[in-house]
C-alpha cells in the first residue's frame, strides 16, 4: 500500500481508520489528546485537497452495544478547536443515517462517526460489517498505528473492499519507516518495549524480535501474566489465566536465547508494571 502524500482527493469521501482511543475523565473531558494530534497531518491533507473526510475508530472496550462514556461524540468538540474547523458527528457507524450524513457533506467537510466496537462484528473482523463501512466512501485509509495490528473489520478486512483505493496515513507510513530503518539497521543496545493488556496479538511480534533486540521491556496488564508465570504474586490484578504457561515459554525462549553468541548480544527478559 502507498500512503496518500501525492493522491489527489478532491471531491472523494475518504474514510480514514484512526486510533482515537483516548482516555476521558468522568466528565468526558480528554486527559490525554496524542492519538488525535498523531492523526492531524493525514486529516488536514484530505481536508486541504478538496475531500470529504470520514473519520472512524474505537474507544474503551463496550461489551453491550452502545454505552455513553464510550462515545466518540466526547471527543468531537476537541477535534474541531484542533483542526479549527467545524467537526460533525453521525450517530452510528453504518446504516441510512450514516450514509445521509455523509451524503450531505462538503467538500473539506469533516464527520466522525460513532463507535466502531458498539457492533460485536469489528471485533470479530465480520466481512458483511465490513463491507457495510465500505460502502461509505471512496477511498480508504489507514491510519490507526495502535491499532493496525489487530484482524479487525475496520482494519484488515475492509481493505479487500478497496482494490484500488486503499493507502496508509501519513502517520502510520512514518511510523512503519521508522520500524523498518529500527529493525534493520539498530542502534546497539537495542531495548524493545511492549505493552498492551493481552498477550494475544503480540506473541508473534515478541518472539520475532528475540533474534534482534538486546533487550526486551513488558509493560501495561499483560506484565502480570508474565508475572504470575515467573511465580510472582500478582493480587487482583489483570491476568490471562489461560496464557500463563505461554508467558512460561516465551520467558524460556528468551533465557534460551540469551545464551552468549559469537555477536555477544544477550536476549533478556525485564517485566516492568505500571507503564
Amino acid at each position: 500500500m502507498k500512503n496518500i502524500s501525492n493522491i489527489p482527493l478532491s471531491g472523494k469521501r475518504v474514510l480514514i481508520r484512526v486510533d482515537f482511543n483516548v482516555p476521558l475523565d468522568e466528565y468526558f473531558n480528554i486527559t490525554d489528546d496524542s492519538r488525535i494530534r498523531a492523526a492531524l497531518p493525514t486529516i488536514k491533507k484530505v481536508i486541504q485537497d478538496g475531500g470529504k473526510t470520514i473519520i472512524m475508530s474505537h474507544l474503551g472496550r463496550p461489551r453491550n452495544g452502545f454505552e455513553e462514556r464510550f462515545s466518540l461524540k466526547h471527543i468531537v468538540k476537541h477535534l474541531s478547536d484542533l483542526l479549527e474547523t467545524s467537526v460533525g458527528f453521525s450517530s452510528d457507524c453504518i446504516g441510512g443515517g450514516t450514509s445521509t450524513d455523509i451524503s450531505n457533506m462538503k467538500n473539506g467537510d469533516v464527520l466522525v462517526l460513532e463507535n466502531l466496537r458498539f457492533y460485536p462484528e469489528e471485533e470479530l473482523g465480520d466481512p458483511a460489517f465490513a463491507k457495510q463501512l465500505a460502502k461509505l466512501a471512496d477511498v480508504y485509509v489507514n491510519d490507526a498505528f495502535g491499532t493496525v495490528h489487530r484482524a479487525h473489520a475496520s482494519t484488515a478486512i475492509i481493505a479487500d473492499y478497496f482494490p484500488n483505493e486503499k493507502y496508509f496515513g501519513l502517520l502510520l507510513s512514518s511510523e512503519i519507516s521508522s520500524l523498518k530503518t529500527a529493525l534493520e539497521k539498530p542502534k546497539r543496545p537495542f531495548t524493545a518495549i511492549i505493552g498492551g493488556a493481552k498477550i494475544t496479538g503480540k506473541i508473534d511480534v515478541i518472539t520475532s524480535l528475540f533474534d534482534i533486540i538486546d533487550s526486551l521491556i513488558v509493560g501495561g496488564g499483560m506484565t502480570y501474566t508474565f508475572a504470575k508465570a515467573m511465580g510472582g504474586n500478582i493480587g487482583d490484578s489483570l491476568v490471562e489465566e489461560d496464557k500463563v504457561e505461554l508467558a512460561k515459554g516465551l520467558i524460556a525462549t528468551a533465557k534460551r536465547k540469551g545464551v552468549v553468541r559469537a555477536s555477544e548480544r544477550r536476549v533478556l527478559f525485564v517485566p516492568l508494571g505500571g507503564l
